[in-house]
């Protein structure tokens, strides 16, 4: 019987951490053979991290702590958008991580299912940890006495922390890119990589958009597995998440604003350079046109004997050159 229990036991680098806490005080690890003991919080609270689970790792979990089946396929799929679900007796939120490398954003997956006496976390592709805030809630017992909806709040709130560092990062892309565009112009390439960063950041607005709502109703509507103490928690990091999509389409119009301004910085060039070209093509045109009478080989002609003609025809050419030249210059297309 020891070794089937041991054969079931998810592997290790799934399961990050299954610790039972009572009184806010941490108690023991937990197998998940055993989780089903503490539905209900008869014996303390018991939260257990998973990190890239299988389908059979959730599914053990799950069906110990009591889910519907449906809870359970819910859990086991993937999500590209957040969402909650409320079964009753225990609460399945889904939330979409933001992270950047390279200038980049990442999405990642982490769920949150609560219920009464259990709290289980899910992430997939998300590369930070809960740890941080783990060992922190540990540090203060009277925080973690207050219920596994209570931590759930916190970790909501740690999200919206790295949605704030995530757009940090983005910013200064951003400014980068306002600063390129704006001293150098839109090229090709620009064009480009301008599209891809304000279509991240739409990515990255759907992602967090919908966690406002998701916890504004976390905050107002009554859920068995929610305390009412808990909601006005709920409610501030719906504020925050608020605070952080605004800044995401701050981020969004800059851009936008950014290459118009360069377009227009473009369009004045482009202005400038026809303007010389039709300066210079006006004051060129005025030794072609004589060149081109004088070049059409005619006996008679005016000037032709006269002994200055040459000397004449050239200052003549010389002083309307120079006139045009000074009057485009005046006026500033030259």
């Amino acid at each position: 019987m020891a070794q089937d229990s041991a054969a079931a036991e998810p592997p290790v680098s799934q399961v990050v951490a299954s610790v039972a806490y009572v009184n806010g005080r941490r108690a023991r690890d937990v197998p998940i053979a055993e989780v089903a003991d503490y539905v209900g919080g008869a014996k303390g609270m018991l939260w257990i991290g998973l990190r890239n689970p299988t389908p059979e790792c959730i599914t053990e979990v799950v069906d110990a702590l009591g889910a519907s089946v449906k809870n359970r396929e819910e859990m086991i799929e993937s999500h590209r958008r957040p969402k909650i679900i409320d079964y009753g007796n225990m609460v399945l939120i889904v939330a979409i991580t933001v992270e950047v490398e390279g200038g980049r954003p990442v999405f990642g997956e982490t769920q949150y299912l609560v219920g009464e006496g259990f709290l289980v976390t899910v992430r997939r592709t998300a590369l930070s940890t809960h740890s941080i805030l783990r060992e922190r809630l540990e540090s203060a017992p009277d925080l973690l006495k207050r219920g596994s909806d209570y931590i759930t709040s916190e970790l909501l709130d740690l999200l919206v922390d790295r949605y704030v560092a995530a757009v940090a990062q983005l910013e200064d892309v951003v400014e980068h890119a306002e600063q390129k565009l704006l001293i150098r112009g839109a090229k090709d390439a620009d064009i480009r990589k301008l599209y891809r960063q304000r279509r991240d950041l739409l990515r990255i607005h759907n992602a967090i958009a919908p966690m406002a709502e998701i916890c504004r109703r976390l905050a107002r509507v009554e859920m068995s597995a929610i305390d009412a103490q808990a909601r006005p928690y709920f409610a501030e990091v719906a504020d925050r998440v608020l605070r952080v999509d605004e800044l995401v389409n701050a981020l969004r119009e800059a851009l936008a604003f950014a290459f118009e301004a360069s377009l227009m910085i473009g369009q004045g060039q482009q202005n400038d350079t026809t303007r010389k070209l039709a300066s210079w093509a006006a004051i060129l045109a005025v030794p072609t046109a004589v060149a081109g009478i004088y070049g059409m080989n005619f006996e008679y002609m005016p000037e032709l004997k006269a002994h200055w003609g040459y000397p004449i025809t050239l200052s003549v050419i010389v002083t309307i050159c120079a006139v045009l030249y000074w009057r485009f210059r005046k006026s500033g297309w030259l």
